[in-house]
């Protein structure tokens, strides 16, 4: 006697995956789109605020370490989780639009306080509020330009540590990048698109004689004047003379350096004692010089020279890095400017 089988309801076909339907590609792609960068918003937001304040997504994968194509899905997902548009793609660089500006007021507070986390635990570990201002600065700006700033500082703050790092050129810049220092003050040409500079001073070139010298008595002195006398600069590396040089190279007049040595006191007394002549920038020369040395403004042949502050792009300042840079001049690297994208030229 032959059975027949039980009715057994028949199962539906299954994928490897086991799921009872595959998904379309449509489907899948969404998903994907949708939660791939979800687990981490903290890295969108960050990604957000980098391309905002470098203004190209290349720069601030560049600054983040990490792939382009990797910054543009941190930010393709982010506006598709808020449902908004946050950029808008107009070249040559990305600009906010209404929503961006919202969103980036409220997550730039976070992302810096995310990125300055670990040193805000390391002061709240040692049981004290390590209240400390770290400076960068030429010897010339913290000879001439700083003291009275210093002094105002310290009578309003004296209980805040100040350290004054004397360097130039690539050592205060790598402090700056490196946040050994909370900012610089001194003299840029050419300010890297990672840096914001804000110029709050400017001196004249000045040209420094001793009194018997035979131009002493000439009032109007041409560059074809110096030609023949040797002159005193500070060291190649260092901008003066790069300034000096390019001048008489473009005008094609010759010059010759007698002697190259650093700062600008030991300058002025190399002259006054008659071994050379020097083009100094106006702010070395403080009124007792006019007695031993005789002064002529060069602003008809070189640029003037601005001396002002220097700060990473996206630093976090403290409250008492922020009252030095007040004293300089209230209002520097507000919103507006310290937070605006990078340069668009390298």
């Amino acid at each position: 006697m032959v059975t027949s089988a039980p009715n057994v309801p028949k199962r539906p076909k299954t994928t490897r995956l086991g799921a009872a339907k595959p998904r379309t590609k449509r489907t899948a792609a969404a998903g994907a789109a949708r939660f791939y960068y979800k687990g981490n918003r903290l890295k969108q937001l960050r990604a957000f605020c980098y391309v905002v304040k470098f203004g190209s997504v290349a720069r601030a994968a560049e600054s983040l370490f990490l792939s382009a194509s990797s910054v543009s899905l941190q930010l393709s997902a982010l506006e598709a989780e808020l449902d908004v548009r946050l950029l808008e793609r107009m070249r040559p660089r990305l600009t906010l639009t209404h929503e961006g500006q919202l969103l980036y007021d409220l997550a730039r507070p976070l992302v810096e306080g995310m990125e300055n986390l670990d040193r805000q635990f390391r002061e709240q570990r040692r049981g004290v509020h390590a209240r400390e201002v770290h400076i960068a600065a030429g010897a010339s700006t913290i000879q001439y330009l700083l003291p009275p700033l210093v002094r105002e500082f310290r009578e309003r703050q004296p209980d805040v540590l100040l350290q004054l790092a004397n360097v130039t050129g690539k050592d205060g810049l790598a402090l700056l990048r490196s946040d050994q220092v909370d900012f610089a003050v001194g003299s840029m040409l050419d300010v890297p698109h990672d840096l914001a500079y804000e110029p709050v001073q400017w001196f004249d070139p000045m040209l420094i004689l001793p009194h018997d010298h035979a131009l002493a008595q000439k009032e109007d002195i041409t560059l074809e004047d110096l030609s023949p006398y040797g002159l005193i600069l500070p060291p190649q590396r260092l901008t003066t003379y790069r300034l000096v040089d390019l001048v008489f190279q473009q005008r094609k007049v010759p010059y010759h350096v007698a002697i190259e040595v650093g700062g600008w006191e030991v300058i002025k007394q190399y002259v006054a004692m008659g071994l050379g002549i020097s083009i100094v920038t106006g702010i070395c020369i403080a009124p007792a010089d006019q007695e031993r040395l005789i002064v002529r403004n060069m602003r008809r042949y070189f640029p003037q020279r601005s001396y002002g502050v220097v700060v990473r792009k996206g630093k976090y300042l403290s409250a008492e890095a922020r009252a030095f840079i007040d004293l300089i001049k209230p209002g520097l690297f507000v919103r507006g400017d310290y937070y605006e994208a990078g340069h668009s030229e390298r």
